[in-house]
């Protein structure tokens, strides 16, 4: 591509004049705006869990079991991996934008479904509605940070990226909790707070320096995700650890206020909000303090983490432990960042710029695949067998996932190096 037509796709899609050259004379945009990248993502995700200190209260005025809220949390899981069959090819093909802003669109519809819900069908909508998006950031929004921050930051988009989503995931909670047990209309306001935040999104993208796609488009448009030739390794190690390490924190964000219930037995939902809040800040804080181990290390540490995690999450139910609870959601955060920045980063550093989106689509398929499964079963079996049975054997099979997957990185240890 000549150089006059990169500098015009440069300026239609908003790149600034203070842009400083990078390696081989490529414009680079500052670093305040990777960090605002960013941002959308955050947003995005701060919905993700808004709802979860709400569902006590939708359980008390609309009235249904905690299979029928495994459910609803599924029909999320259902929108994003929907999402993810097409988001990541089409951002790939026409560029970021054209997805997040629909994405955007939809993640306000279902604060507005939100809001006004008084049936479990409008929830269902509504958490719809947010996997829909949720899959469309974590595909185009996050590869959007890293063709923001170019080659030469590769790393640093990676962590930012990584950090945005989990940041925004426990913010949601936290703002619920707090604004619900505070503030009036405690279904209504956190959502009003929330599309305030999605309009700032929505500006972000609307200047963020983004290339547009060159490459013609190739294949079919909706496919399940995948990369290139040659980088499936690195896709299958990120998959192993990231899979457990979300599915741990998806079982605390849709029956760990039922637990805590059960062990404390409060309904309170700023306690419900601040332990998810905990879990994600760890999932975060551990990102940055990881970031310059070898992508094997952290991978290997995030699956010994999700391990303790069970451990401690069948300790806490048989012994009604309420600091071992928070314990296992706190190394169930650690899991989950920890495996999504070490698959991040392997994909980051292999998969060309025009495949990216769709390589985090596929991360985030192998992913959420399990974090929808697993926690749904769990919720029937908790309603067939009893709470602490239905943990015991969710904490045990999800254990020995994540000792598998820990094994598999071990093996392939010296080969990833070499790759990464």
């Amino acid at each position: 591509m000549s150089e006059t037509r990169t500098a015009s796709v440069q300026a239609v899609d908003g790149r600034q004049g203070n842009d400083t050259a990078g390696a081989g004379g490529r414009d680079v945009a500052p670093l305040w705006w990777v960090w605002l990248a960013a941002w959308p993502v955050t947003a995005v995700f701060v919905l993700s869990n808004a709802a979860t200190p709400l569902y006590v209260l939708w359980q008390r005025d609309i009235g249904f079991s905690k299979g029928t809220l495994t459910v609803v949390f599924a029909f999320y899981i259902v929108g994003l991996i929907g999402s993810l069959l097409v988001s990541g090819v089409v951002s790939d093909r026409l560029g970021r934008k054209p997805v997040l802003f629909p994405a955007l669109g939809l993640a306000l519809a279902a604060c507005l479904i939100f809001a006004t819900a008084d049936t479990v069908a409008a929830l269902i909508v509504a958490r719809l509605f947010t996997g829909i998006a949720v899959g469309a950031v974590v595909s185009a929004g996050m590869a959007a940070v890293t063709d923001v921050a170019g080659p030469e930051r590769k790393r640093i988009a990676a962590l930012l990226a990584s950090c945005a989503m989990v940041f925004g995931a426990g913010l949601g909670p936290l703002l619920a909790g707090v604004l619900s047990e505070t503030a009036p209309a405690p279904t209504v306001t956190v959502f009003v707070v929330e599309a305030v935040l999605l309009g700032t999104a929505v500006l972000a993208v609307l200047r963020m320096p983004v290339r547009r796609p060159a490459a013609p488009a190739k294949g079919a448009w909706v496919r399940v995700p995948g990369v290139p030739h040659g980088n499936g390794r690195q896709l299958t190690l990120g998959i192993a650890v990231f899979a457990p390490g979300i599915t741990a924190t998806s079982f605390v964000l849709s029956l760990g206020p039922s637990l805590l219930s059960g062990l404390l037995g409060t309904t309170s939902r700023i306690v419900a909000g601040a332990m998810a809040f905990a879990m994600f800040l760890t999932a975060t804080g551990v990102q940055f303090a990881v970031q310059r181990l070898s992508r094997p290390t952290i991978l290997t540490a995030g699956a010994v983490s999700t391990a303790l995690s069970m451990v401690s999450l069948i300790v806490a139910v048989h012994t009604s432990s309420v600091p071992v609870l928070i314990a296992s959601a706190l190394l169930a955060g650690a899991g989950q960042g920890m495996g999504q920045l070490g698959g991040l980063s392997l994909l980051n550093a292999g998969v060309p710029p025009q495949r990216l989106a769709e390589a985090n689509a596929a991360l985030n398929v192998g992913g959420y695949v399990l974090a929808g499964l697993l926690p749904v079963s769990a919720g029937y079996l908790s309603d067939a067998v009893g709470l602490t049975n239905g943990a015991t054997i969710f904490g045990a099979v999800l254990l020995g996932l994540a000792v598998i997957g820990g094994l598999v990185v071990v093996g392939n240890r010296r080969r990833v190096t070499e790759s990464a």
